[in-house]
């Protein structure tokens, strides 16, 4: 069970905590966008694509489909089309490498170094990513395995910085205070 509220909408968290899959696509879509639109499109997908969300249905759908999906209104991203590929490159990885069970990702890893390197090696994950992807797992879902923290480098801390650390609308406030202080001095997420 995770105490992951970033979203401001209950039912869209929940799905972030019970569904890994859902969990994956919606750090995928974190660029570029606002936390909680990221976090809250994969239930406005789930809704948009009702009789099967899952990165098998997703892996499958035809292309044009999942645009479609992806680009209603309100869009589930600031670049719909673009990501719309992505998160279809996102579930045929899930699909040909852990037979469709994204919870494979982190469940079979034996150290942090192991999972920061699985989720690496997730289509639009990069260094950055995964290793917030795996502080989160292991600071909000219990999901840490051995050396997690040197693996998720200044993301395992205790500062506020990411969605790692947000449990609810308090943290998402310290998260932004952060973030805000830190690029007025010039600094990143990983400062």
């Amino acid at each position: 069970m995770g105490t992951l509220a970033v979203t401001g909408d209950h039912d869209a968290d929940q799905l972030l905590i019970d569904d890994p899959f859902a969990l994956l696509l919606a750090m995928m879509l974190d660029q570029q966008i606002p936390m909680e639109w990221a976090f809250k499109s994969p239930l406005r997908l789930k809704e948009r694509i009702p009789d099967d969300f899952s990165a098998e249905r997703l892996a499958v759908l035809d292309p044009d489909k999942a645009e479609a999906a992806f680009k209603e209104k309100p869009a589930l991203h600031r670049f719909p089309g673009s990501m719309a590929r992505r998160a279809q490159e996102l579930a045929r990885h899930i699909v040909d490498e852990y037979d469709g069970d994204a919870g494979q990702v982190w469940a079979g890893a034996g150290t942090g170094q192991e999972l920061l390197d699985r989720l690496k090696a997730l289509p639009g994950y990069g260094d950055e990513k995964a290793k917030i992807f795996l502080a989160l797992l292991a600071k909000r879902f219990g999901a840490a395995p051995k050396g997690w923290e040197a693996a998720a480098g200044p993301f395992a801390d205790a500062t506020p910085r990411t969605v790692a650390d947000i449990d609810g609308p308090e943290a998402l406030a310290q998260v932004r205070a952060w973030k805000k202080a830190q690029k007025a001095k010039g600094k990143t997420k990983q400062d």
